[in-house]
């Protein structure tokens, strides 16, 4: 049976998915999309006795990454997204956070993740593929030996993201999602930035991005 956990929160003015996955053996954790209650976060992982090593973001939107900077801080570890988002990351305007929650906020990734790279968390490897269309530099995490695929607002419960924000693209969104996403085991369970679980095969029948196929 796996060590691997998954610990879901939905926080933030939208309602973004934050997700805490965890080795329950080592008790190592890593944050992805970080939506804010920096307070909530920290007490969560003192609860479950974790230890945060890494904010991965899957883009620079505000409510996936309000309380990056306070986690980065708080447990001294890195933030990872992609090079193409860092500039929306660091410009309150294009990441939304001026028009949305009236507070500005602007910082920079430490580490720029690239497509098909593969990172060592929680004693698993971590995929990295690039699916623009939400914003240019959307990425997917995916976890082959656990079947699971972090979609950020790439790919929703017969839904996906929307394009029409800065850096959006309708056609990059179909081509992610029917060539990066679509092509991965019908059995894995996708974790979307927004709503409830969904899996590739589910999402291959009943999503209206199947209808481009």
């Amino acid at each position: 049976m796996s060590n691997i956990r998954i610990e879901t929160w939905v926080l933030g003015a939208v309602s973004t998915n934050c997700y805490l996955v965890y080795n329950e053996d080592s008790k190592e954790a890593v944050v992805v999309d970080p939506a804010g209650n920096y307070p909530f976060i920290s007490n969560k992982c003192r609860e479950l006795g974790v230890t945060p090593s890494a904010v991965l973001l899957t883009h620079g939107h505000f409510d996936h990454m309000l309380a990056a900077p306070e986690i980065r801080r708080a447990f001294q570890l890195k933030i990872y997204a992609s090079e193409t988002e860092d500039a929306m990351l660091a410009d309150p305007g294009l990441n939304l956070s001026e028009r949305f929650q009236g507070m500005p906020l602007g910082f920079h990734a430490d580490e720029f993740v690239t497509d098909g790279q593969e990172l060592t968390f929680l004693g698993v490897t971590w995929k990295v593929l690039e699916t623009p269309g939400h914003t240019a530099g959307s990425v997917c995490y995916y976890i082959p030996e656990e079947r699971l695929l972090l979609a950020g607002d790439t790919l929703f419960r017969e839904s996906y993201g929307r394009t029409d924000f800065p850096t959006g693209s309708s056609s990059q969104m179909v081509h992610s999602i029917l060539d990066r996403l679509f092509v991965l085991p019908d059995d894995t369970t996708v974790y979307p930035g927004h709503g409830e679980l969904t899996s590739i095969g589910y999402e291959k029948q009943c999503n209206p991005m199947a209808f481009y196929r």
